[in-house]
């Protein structure tokens, strides 16, 4: 595996304000979500023997909460997949409450074998610890409407799982929403260029949308600005995986879930003359006697703010009125 690095703080107020966004989430592949629920549910079982590439981004993306001074109470993951993540996340924040969703549940129930399962001695010492570790709750449910409380997380962690957002910016703004004042979301996602060769392999051969498209850095920027986040930072790396032919490529993919999920995708398998014709086309990308695949990785990070200001644009002012009262001989 390769890497390359890029990384690019943005401002408060950003150079695409007023255009990014909106126009980008239109030009973005509708996705159906009915097929990624079954192709992820379908995946469950086959998940962690395919999927060394997603926890090496969750490994990398663990270790930028190192650098973060921040102890949660309450820690929700978004997108847990079958709980690689969350297991790591339990034993960082013994103490906090985690909360984890996934919109398939053959993966939640995975994640939930994966935690470990006290005995009835254990839970008994537990309760009686001084600082007791909490429990672990998990729900299937979309990222895009988050089944929580305003307010109720200090951290939102999600590792590659933002890119199945239906609406990305929409999905921020629920996530704002749940953070409570200063909390932190830290997230990893894939950019415009992952599987870009076979993204090219496949126009060879037609024009329909064969591998999902993802959303630019500097537009995922703009979006947690809109959606009322502070001080984004983003980063992004390429990372490269190579195969010894297609079809063990192809079987990655199939084994994380990761299918086209475009809902103009084309219907049915590949005739064997298509399949040729893409896999001759492929292979003109060969280097050094492996097929390269590559992955663009986005890590971002963001704080939630005061949250002193709605999403109108209008301030929130809190007055103490009991207080005032108190000072001026009235209470």
């Amino acid at each position: 595996m390769t890497d390359e690095r890029d990384r690019s703080p943005l401002p408060d107020r950003s150079p695409y304000a007023g255009e990014g966004a909106s126009a980008v989430s239109q030009s973005i592949d509708e996705l159906d979500f009915a097929e990624v629920r079954r192709a992820f549910d379908h995946a469950a079982a086959s998940y962690d023997a395919h999927a060394a590439l997603q926890r090496e981004v969750c490994d990398r993306l663990l270790e930028r909460l190192d650098y973060m001074t921040l102890q949660p109470q309450r820690v929700l993951d978004v997108g847990c997949g079958t709980g690689y993540g969350l297991s790591h996340l339990r034993a960082r924040y013994a103490e906090a409450d985690l909360c984890a969703i996934d919109i398939a549940p053959a993966m939640l129930q995975h994640a939930r074998d994966r935690l470990p399962q006290p005995g009835w001695t254990q839970r008994a010492l537990r309760r009686l610890a001084p600082h007791p570790s909490r429990l672990t709750h998990l729900a299937c449910a979309d990222m895009e409407r988050l089944p929580l409380a305003a307010s109720s997380m200090n951290l939102v962690w999600s590792s590659l799982a933002l890119q199945w957002a239906h609406d990305l910016e929409a999905t921020l703004k629920g996530i704002h929403r749940v953070l409570a004042p200063g909390g932190l979301l830290i997230f990893a996602t894939f950019g415009p260029d992952t599987l870009k060769e076979l993204r090219a392999a496949f126009a060879a051969i037609d024009d329909a949308p064969h591998v999902n498209r993802f959303i630019d850095l500097h537009d995922i920027g703009d979006m947690l600005i809109h959606a009322g986040f502070a001080s984004p930072v983003m980063e992004m790396e390429m990372l490269t995986l190579t195969y010894a032919d297609l079809k063990a490529l192809m079987r990655d993919l199939k084994g994380i879930g990761a299918h086209n999920a475009a809902a103009a995708r084309r219907r049915g398998l590949l005739g064997k003359q298509a399949w040729a014709r893409l896999e001759q086309a492929y292979e003109a990308q060969r280097l050094q006697g492996r097929l390269p695949a590559t992955f663009e990785v986005i890590y971002g990070h963001a704080w939630a703010g005061d949250k002193t200001q709605r999403e109108d644009g209008r301030q929130v002012i809190q007055f103490a009125i009991g207080e005032r009262r108190r000072r001026a001989g009235l209470a």
